[in-house]
């Protein structure tokens, strides 16, 4: 992108894929502010050397506060904005109204800041949830049957970017991941493949939440997706699903078998499939590139080789990860924390 582009605003940039997104940025010389509700930089300093790290301008701000959006825009002199901040699928169901609120609402304070501002170009992520279907491949434009309050909210925010730009010449792009993991990826109803890696690291026994195909896309393919579209001189509101590595989840044990050996013989799969495409056409990428894939083997390599490096350094703490120990079992505890 350059240095003669930015700041760029990433909100929700302590999640994993924000955190993703900020490296991204800062790794190609771009001035960034990152807005979330949380202080916890633990994310981004895991993955980002210390010396990026700490250029990224870090403000703490609520999306569901319109003033606060336009005030950061104002006071960095923002370029363009990468909206990443939500709730997701368990804290959606759990309390929809929030969800509602930060989700869809949270989502129209960002266009309606960026509209405000003159800012030429908003880039958000979508999610494949939309789609209601089984497995199988899913097109571009297919049409979508959300069945989750999370997919809904999903779904809402594709219309609210095509509005924006019908209405106001706001151009954006949204990228609709499947299944994410890798180092960061330790809330939300995918993340349990990330947490059988560390479950393996750890030597402990964990059930994978799914099992049979999905698409999984490596969190840094996904922000360097994010960072793409973001520089992309494209007008118009597009929405395009991302390419990765179609994989059954049994894969994922296999290759952790081979990485770590006997500690990894404790990772088990529910054969329960997600309610998701396991492919996706991604007719529109070729505008931003298309980005590369990591290949899988590659992918969970670097996963199990974070946190590897995080135990050795004796800085692992597997409740920061979204597990927690119960005898020899790792639970999933995703579900009991909040995460946007």
């Amino acid at each position: 992108m350059g240095s003669a582009v930015g700041p760029v605003l990433v909100t929700g940039a302590l999640g994993c894929i924000g955190a993703w997104t900020v490296r991204e940025l800062l790794g190609d010389g771009v001035p960034v502010v990152g807005l979330d509700p949380s202080q916890d930089a633990r994310r981004l300093h895991q993955i980002t050397p210390p010396d990026l790290a700490d250029q990224a301008r870090l403000v703490t701000g609520d999306i569901t506060d319109l003033a606060s959006i336009e005030k950061v825009i104002a006071d960095h002199g923002v370029d363009r904005i990468i909206h990443l901040a939500a709730l997701q699928l368990p804290l959606c169901r759990a309390d929809p109204p929030q969800g509602a609120l930060v989700n869809v609402v949270g989502t129209v304070n960002v266009f309606e800041a960026a509209h405000r501002a003159g800012i030429s170009r908003v880039v958000y992520t979508s999610s494949a949830a939309i789609f209601d279907q089984h497995g199988g491949h899913v097109a571009v434009d297919a049409v979508p049957r959300p069945n989750s309050h999370y997919s809904v909210y999903k779904l809402a925010n594709e219309g609210t970017a095509r509005v924006y730009w019908q209405d106001f010449g706001v151009s954006s792009t949204g990228i609709r991941p499947m299944t994410v993991y890798g180092p960061g990826r330790d809330r939300g109803l995918t993340s349990s493949p990330t947490k059988a890696m560390l479950a393996a690291v750890l030597g402990c026994r964990y059930e994978v939440g799914f099992g049979g195909t999905t698409l999984l896309h490596y969190a840094r393919d996904v922000g360097r997706a994010l960072v793409a579209a973001a520089e992309a001189p494209i007008e118009g509101a597009h929405v395009m699903n991302l390419n990765g590595v179609r994989a059954q989840i049994a894969e994922i044990v296999a290759i952790l078998q081979r990485l770590v050996g006997p500690s990894a013989f404790g990772i088990a799969v529910n054969p329960r499939a997600l309610p998701f495409p396991d492919d996706a056409d991604t007719t529109g990428l070729e505008l931003i590139g298309p980005p590369a894939v990591t290949p899988l083997d590659d992918g969970v390599a670097a996963t199990v080789e974070f946190f590897q490096d995080l135990q050795t350094r004796g800085v692992l703490v597997p409740e920061e990860h979204g597990l927690w120990i119960d005898g020899d079992h790792a639970v999933d505890d995703s579900s009991a924390k909040v995460s946007r």
